[in-house]
């Protein structure tokens, strides 16, 4: 058998970079250890900073709609003046009233049929007083379908005591109002209205959302009685909705306002400084993983670079034996994918384990869950980056004179 064909073989390129590897197992190892340190750590870092943010969003969204659909503003008319007269105008904002949605019935039925739209609830909601004894309190009158609302906010997942019952003169309450008006489950509470519209109601659940505001305000009534005390019969004051990627919710609110000719909010809107943090987050994220990944590349960069010199000697007896510089150039290229690939798999077990570790000896505040792409992606990028940075200690390899580089001492 001739020497050719075998030095042209893709598994002669394998084991030449094997053997280079395995030649120098200190060298390998450290290279090794510093790859495996960086995958491990883009890993660990990337699963802790989306668990957080996954974390937070959770939090933030528990206790509030993705989209709220609310009637428009409303503002002062005037009247157009004759042509030529001069009138010098003082404007004073128009104070904005509790009013209900025109023809809300068929805005629901619009969105129910929105293929991006999850959950669809209408609400009223407006401020009345809540009386329990000579105790009395500012409070937030929220009246909604039951079965509709919890599809938005799931109330019953939050409660601390009785059940999520409103209608038939039940009402649910927070935590903080329940403290400050010294109520329990069972207990009778007076709600006013204003200008003699009250109600005598049962407490029959006490919730938790875990934001003081929210529990120290919150009332859910049934929504026929919310509508009586805040004289609006048959209107609600905003539709809340629910859409399958709350990272759209902007551009699905600048919909819903094309589509409805009604006011569209989204989360995004009212929590601007959440948001700005959790593109902060996003951007140490991509910076930690790009300054990681060359540190990786320049070190298997100056480790191969070590390696052509160290291996001139047997680069030229392969090019004097007929090997071609695309073989050579391709030995090194598959040492430093190799490297990139070998470190990266471990690192990526490493920091998986961290993950692991931080579940269970960690603060607890929340859970860390490793995305099923993340590791394979990370040995990707290992391995393109090993591949790349060897390809100039390749091509100098590739380039070598086989009469010169034997003689190379």
């Amino acid at each position: 058998m001739s020497i050719r064909p075998l030095l042209s073989s893709a598994w002669t390129e394998w084991l030449i970079a094997l053997r280079f590897l395995l030649d120098n197992r200190m060298q390998t190892l450290l290279i090794l250890f510093g790859i495996t340190v960086g995958s491990a750590v883009i890993v660990f870092i990337t699963a802790i900073i989306t668990g957080l943010q996954s974390n937070v969003v959770d939090r933030t969204l528990g206790t509030q709609a993705h989209i709220r659909v609310l009637p428009l503003d409303e503002f002062n008319r005037l009247a157009p003046l004759p042509a030529g007269t001069l009138s010098l105008l003082r404007e004073s904002p128009r104070a904005q009233r509790l009013r209900s949605i025109s023809n809300w019935q068929d805005v629901v039925t619009l969105l129910d049929q929105h293929p991006r739209l999850t959950a669809v609830s209408p609400v009223v909601s407006g401020p009345a007083l809540a009386l329990s004894g000579v105790a009395r309190a500012s409070v937030a009158l929220i009246g909604m379908d039951p079965l509709r609302y919890e599809r938005i906010i799931p109330i019953s997942e939050d409660l601390l005591a009785g059940r999520f019952r409103v209608g038939a003169g039940h009402a649910v309450i927070g935590s903080e109002l329940a403290r400050d008006l010294g109520l329990n489950t069972g207990d009778k509470l007076r709600l006013d209205g204003g200008e003699g519209r009250e109600a005598v109601v049962d407490v029959a659940g006490i919730f938790e959302l875990g934001v003081r505001e929210l529990d120290a305000r919150y009332v859910y009534l049934d929504l026929k009685q919310a509508q009586t005390l805040l004289a609006l019969p048959g209107g609600v004051t905003v539709i809340d909705t629910r859409v399958d990627e709350i990272f759209a919710a902007d551009e699905l609110a600048r919909r819903i306002e094309r589509l409805t000719g009604l006011r569209g909010e989204s989360w995004m809107e009212t929590n601007g400084q959440l948001l700005n943090a959790l593109r902060s987050q996003s951007m140490t994220t991509q910076m930690i993983r790009l300054f990681v990944g060359i540190s990786v590349a320049f070190g298997i960069a100056s480790v191969l670079a070590v390696s052509v010199v160290q291996r001139t000697r047997e680069i030229g007896i392969l090019r004097a034996m007929g090997s071609p510089r695309g073989q050579i150039l391709r030995v090194f290229l598959l040492q430093g994918g190799l490297l990139g690939l070998l470190g990266s798999g471990i690192g990526g077990a490493v920091g998986w384990l961290l993950v692991q570790v931080f579940n269970i000896f960690g603060p607890g505040l929340f859970q860390v869950t490793v995305e099923p792409g993340l590791i394979p992606a990370a040995m990707l990028i290992a391995c393109g980056a090993g591949v790349l940075a060897a390809a100039v200690p390749a091509r100098r390899a590739a380039h070598y004179d086989p009469a010169v580089a034997i003689r190379y001492v």
